[in-house]
């Protein structure tokens, strides 16, 4: 007899009323807050964080804790919601560790045992705002990478061990260490945090040793490492979002600035070289937000396909937020070659970006394990 089981029906990929609300509460605050002229001023003393801007943003808008249910203080939002918040941090590059803290920290506490107190303490203290976790691994862990702890348990929860290429690290309250004996909070005041010269200014790396450290243990070796890799495929999926903002600026100021700036007499954007060029990059955007859009929906709704649309949304988006920002510098000239310009930026964050949670050759790679293609 044959299936007559309807179809599931297709995701629907548009924004929907109360995410639109939220992007136009995060944009508010980030148009005033955020500027290029302010993230530049804090680039250059060193100081790219921003608390007063964190703690609007994070308590008074409420975002830190939109993946945390309501139960434990937070928003009981979805990772569609988070995308939006994603997209308008990609538009201004803003110094945040959004990223880190209110995905990927946030996603390491809800894959721990809810059963233990001290787990549902730090994820009380993440979604209210009170302080900053931030997971201790490299950002350029891939989701599909095996987690290996590089720190060990002394005993008693005595933790030894360096792990380098920390985001956020400078800006954390409470490092969350995966080591042998499972995932330890570790006050970050009990770590030494060195800071080291990153590419993008606007999300600094820095090393992280553990010298005696004492940790709360979060979960046991195997559930920490399955927090850890759940978190890791929820940070990727969910970074495409952030490329996504981050082209679209590029995309919009650069089709604005080819209509204000003139060349024999004509806007440069008349000229049609600038215009294929231009139509190119927005057939990639456009291509871009549905890989994006796809990601988020798919990990909000926990679909078996998830990896899967996780590995194509990286795989594209990564590319295409780069030659958004190299398209950008390109076509508004000599302006976006000094430093007052912001255009730098967003090139700088487009090339980190590239390799964090994953370069786009091993996502592919997952790709086409996921679709049992063979390698050529």
């Amino acid at each position: 007899m044959a299936d007559t089981t309807a179809p599931d029906a297709a995701p629907d990929l548009l924004y929907s009323e109360t995410e639109n609300e939220l992007r136009a509460a995060v944009r508010a605050l980030l148009s005033e807050r955020a500027t290029p002229a302010k993230i530049l001023s804090r680039v250059e003393g060193d100081r790219p964080h921003d608390p007063a801007l964190w703690q609007t943003l994070a308590v008074e808008t409420g975002t830190a804790g939109l993946l945390v249910p309501e139960q434990w203080g937070g928003q009981g939002a979805t990772h569609r919601e988070v995308a939006v918040v994603l997209e308008e941090l990609g538009r201004t590059v803003a110094p945040t560790p959004y990223l880190t803290c209110a995905v990927l920290a946030a996603q390491m506490l809800l894959g721990c045992d809810s059963a233990r107190p001290a787990v549902v303490g730090h994820l009380r203290e993440l979604a209210s705002g009170e302080s900053v976790h931030v997971p201790a691994i490299p950002l350029t862990t891939a989701p599909t990478a095996e987690p290996n702890p590089v720190v060990r348990d002394l005993g008693g929860g005595v933790l030894e061990g360096t792990i380098t290429g920390v985001a956020d690290a400078v800006a954390a309250d409470v490092l969350l260490v995966l080591a042998d004996s499972g995932l330890h909070a570790v006050a970050a005041s009990a770590a030494v945090i060195t800071p080291r010269t990153s590419l993008d200014l606007t999300r600094p790396l820095a090393t992280v040793q553990l010298k005696g450290a004492r940790g709360v243990l979060l979960a046991g070796p195997r559930t920490g490492r399955s927090a850890v890799s759940r978190a890791l495929l929820t940070g990727s999926g969910l970074l495409a979002s952030e490329q996504l903002g981050l082209a679209e600026w590029c995309l919009a100021e650069t089709a604005l600035y080819s209509k204000q700036r003139h060349q024999f007499n004509r806007p440069v954007g008349s000229f049609q070289a600038v215009k294929h060029r231009l139509a190119q990059l927005w057939l990639e955007v456009a291509s871009a937000r549905a890989a994006a859009r796809s990601a988020a929906d798919a990990l909000a709704t926990a679909s078996p396909g998830a990896s899967l649309a996780v590995a194509v949304a990286q795989s594209y988006c990564a590319q295409v937020a780069v030659h958004a920002a190299e398209e950008c510098i390109q076509l508004h000239g000599g302006i976006a070659m000094t430093w007052e310009h912001p255009a730098h930026l967003y090139l700088k964050r487009a090339k980190a970006d590239v390799l964090a949670l994953g370069a786009p050759g091993r996502h592919r790679e997952t790709v086409a394990g996921l679709m049992a293609l063979p390698a050529p």
